[in-house]
Order: C-alpha cells, then sequence, then structure tokens
C-alpha cells in the first residue's frame, strides 16, 4: 500500500487522521532552572488511547531531563471552539491536535502556529512522505501527521446477515434496499450523532463528492462559491434518504461517540447497523463494547455511487490528523512531534487507537479486517477530498454542518443549505 497518499492540502483537494493545572503560556520556562513545561492537548477519550498519550510523554520526558509534559483530554466536539478560544486570549497549549486545511490556514495566517518546515527529521520525513502536504500552507509546513482518516461506512456484518443482506451495497439503490431489509428485520438501519453536527453533515458531505466532480470541489476550496447546481443535487439526494427515516430513533439529539447511547455506541452494542464515519471509528466502537474490545464482527464498505452525479464513484474523503506546536512553544515541542513518529511509537498509536498511522512504516501494526479494507480502497481512490468543514474553514464549515442539520430537523432543505454557506464564504 502507498501510505503517502495526500488527503488535503491547505486549500485545495489532494490527488492521491483534562484537567489541565494551568495552560502553561506556551513555552513556559518553569522558573529559570533549566526546566521546560509543555502542555499538550489532545482528544483521546478511550483507555487505551489516553494510557499511550501519557506513555509518550512518560518517555519523552525520560530522554529529556528537565522537560515536564501536562496532558489535558478535551472531547473531540469541543476541541476547535475550545482551541480558537486559547489561541486568541493568549493562553494557548504548546502541543495541540491539528486537522489541516482552511482551519489550519486559518491559524497560519493568524500567526498562531510554529513553522516546522526546517524542523522535521529527515527519518521523519522520509517516513511521512507527501502526507505532510495536509498541513502545507504556501509553502511552509505547519503541523505533522499522525493518522490517515478516509471515510466509509462502517457495518456490522452479524446484523446484516440478521437481515438477509448477502451483498455490500455499491450503489444508492442497494444501499436503499438494505436499509429496508434491516427496518423489516426490526433494526435501526443507521446510527447517527446528530446533535454534534458535523456526522450528520458528512452524509452531505459524501453526497457532494458523488454529485460534484473533482474541479468543482476544488474550485470550491479556493474561490468559496457554491453555486454550481451539484451542491443543490447532493441536498436533495440527502433529503430523499433521510425521507426513508433509516437513522435511530431520536437522532437530532444523539451525540457521536459519547457513551453506548451514542451513534458508535449504538454500533458497539448491536443498536444499529451502520455508520458513515472516518477511519478512527473502530478504536471508538471498541471502547464502547460490552469487554471494551474491538466489535468482532466490524465490516466496512466505501459510501456507494449515486446515479447520475458528476463524481467519480471511486472518489474518497476523510482527513490525516496530526499535531502543531504553538508559535512561541519551546524548541522541545517539535522535537516531541519527531518523537512520537519514530517507528515503534507510531506503531504503538496503530494499536492503541485500532486507526491506520501516517508513517509508512509503521503500517505493519494495523491489523483491524475493516481497516484492512479501508486501506485497500483508499489505495485504489482515483483522488481523496478532506472533510468539507476542514476544507473550508472553521466559518464556513460550521455554517455547513448547522444547515445539513437544520434540513433534517425539517427547519431547512436543500437550497437553504447552499444559501447559508454560500452568505457564510461571503464574510470571509
Amino acid at each position: 500500500m502507498r501510505a503517502t497518499r495526500t488527503l488535503a492540502a491547505s486549500t485545495a483537494v489532494v490527488m492521491g487522521a483534562l484537567a489541565l493545572a494551568a495552560c502553561g503560556g506556551s513555552g513556559d520556562s518553569g522558573g529559570g532552572d533549566g526546566s521546560v513545561e509543555m502542555t499538550f492537548w489532545h482528544n483521546s477519550t478511550t483507555d487505551d488511547g489516553k494510557a499511550y498519550q501519557q506513555e509518550m510523554a512518560d518517555a519523552f520526558e525520560a530522554e529529556h531531563p528537565g522537560v515536564e509534559i501536562t496532558l489535558q483530554v478535551v472531547q473531540n466536539e469541543d476541541m476547535d471552539g475550545k482551541l480558537q478560544t486559547a489561541l486568541n486570549s493568549g493562553d494557548a497549549p504548546d502541543i495541540f491536535m491539528a486537522r489541516g486545511g482552511g482551519k489550519l490556514a486559518d491559524i497560519a495566517e493568524a500567526g498562531q502556529v510554529m513553522d516546522l518546515t526546517d524542523l522535521i527529521d529527515d527519518a521523519t520525513a522520509d517516513a511521512l512522505g507527501t502526507t505532510v502536504e495536509a498541513f502545507t500552507v504556501d509553502g511552509k509546513v505547519y503541523g505533522m501527521p499522525t493518522a490517515v482518516l478516509p471515510g466509509g461506512i462502517f457495518y456490522s456484518k452479524d446484523l446484516f446477515a440478521q437481515a438477509g443482506i448477502t451483498d455490500l451495497p455499491t450503489t444508492m439503490t442497494e444501499l436503499e434496499d438494505a436499509v429496508a431489509k434491516l427496518q423489516a428485520a426490526g433494526i435501526a438501519p443507521v446510527a447517527l450523532g446528530a446533535k454534534d453536527a458535523w456526522p450528520a453533515a458528512h452524509w452531505y458531505y459524501f453526497f457532494a463528492l458523488r454529485a460534484c466532480s473533482q474541479e468543482t470541489v476544488e474550485a470550491a476550496a479556493t474561490e468559496r462559491s457554491f453555486d454550481d447546481p451539484c451542491w443543490t443535487e447532493a441536498g436533495e439526494e440527502y433529503a430523499q434518504f433521510a425521507a426513508l427515516e433509516p437513522f435511530n430513533e431520536g437522532f437530532l439529539s444523539t451525540t457521536a461517540q459519547q457513551g453506548a447511547g451514542s451513534s458508535a455506541g449504538l454500533v458497539a452494542n448491536h443498536q444499529a447497523a451502520m455508520e458513515l464515519m472516518g477511519a478512527w471509528n473502530p478504536g471508538v466502537i471498541g471502547g464502547l463494547t460490552p469487554d471494551g474490545k474491538p466489535l468482532a464482527d466490524l465490516g466496512w464498505f466505501p459510501f456507494p455511487e449515486v446515479e447520475g452525479g458528476q463524481g467519480d464513484p471511486a472518489a474518497m474523503m476523510g482527513g490525516i490528523d496530526g499535531l502543531s506546536c504553538h508559535v512561541d512553544a519551546p524548541k522541545e515541542c517539535p522535537e516531541f512531534l519527531n518523537f512520537l513518529l519514530e517507528k515503534d511509537n507510531q506503531e504503538g498509536f496503530a494499536e492503541a487507537f485500532v486507526s491506520i498511522p501516517a508513517s509508512k512504516e509503521a503500517l505493519g501494526a494495523v491489523t483491524d479486517p475493516a481497516l484492512m479494507d479501508v486501506m485497500a480502497a483508499y489505495e485504489q481512490a482515483p483522488y481523496v477530498s478532506v472533510w468539507l468543514d476542514t476544507l473550508f474553514g472553521q466559518n464556513v464549515g460550521n455554517a455547513l454542518n448547522t444547515a445539513v442539520v437544520e434540513m433534517l430537523a425539517g427547519q431547512g432543505d436543500a437550497a437553504s443549505i447552499v444559501a447559508t454557506v454560500n452568505a457564510a464564504a461571503a464574510k470571509e
């Protein structure tokens, strides 16, 4: 597998994932005695994930006497807002999660993130290949990738068998047929955590990926114009699918990843058959099963083809998660990022999070069957787009996500999604 396919650059689709004592003041020296204190915000909420992050911090401290790293867990859905507030207040963490795309470009433009272009070790650069382009803005690198996270539909093989579904859906018509069979069997077809907005918007993103050509998506990323009819067609296709009532009861008030009642929890406990999500999902679902272990019957298939769409039916969408340093973080910050990307540490990341590491040297640690299918499809994808809310930046992306949920709640339609996004883009 070529692990170097890039999911996104700063503003374009690319061919080809705590109780803090104090924020630390970004580069706090700890009192002039040679010690260095750094704060690290991450979104690892599973026991294995939190343990891995603490283990890495402890190991780095052992190799660098005088360095102290304080970790803070921030719920994924809260990360972007809390980070932006911290950055704007001057009380930002030294190390923080980065998603690339327009969101990172906005932080770079504000001068709030460190330029890492010349601070990436040669060995790290070789292992990451072109994935660093996901964190490149105007030719400069502002983050180091840790995980590659293509999206698609995760499903329960046992529930599919129970409903008599023998072939995985490859077209929207076939997916609708699967929904009907699951409903007839008394099984909720699709888990959706619409309370967090972005999971509901993911469906629109994929309908847009099928409805719009690659050129149209690329143009929207740079020109911030959504007037092509395909953007409205995507919303109409989504509305037609939603009219089948495929989602779990109470999906508008369901969270994505928090507890057994979340959308991931519904799949983990066989209360729903499918969830559209990124490649982090096996790890999240595994943390919510009754025994806390990976779901044995979890499978995956690509988002189906939509008849009449301009997009390539094999195109994929996803993200590359990474880490950045605050512009005023100490020199030990980029050293820590390079440390995290060493082969053994990336292998530990893959095992702890049940995810796909960014380092091609660590891909052998991926053994989850669903993720193996994700990687196979990723290898064959003609192109890959980053999540639209990441691609378009926080303001436009949040407007898009909110408008999609409003449509599902009966307070808008496909046309209002486009109008809302164009209005937000006009304010940029």
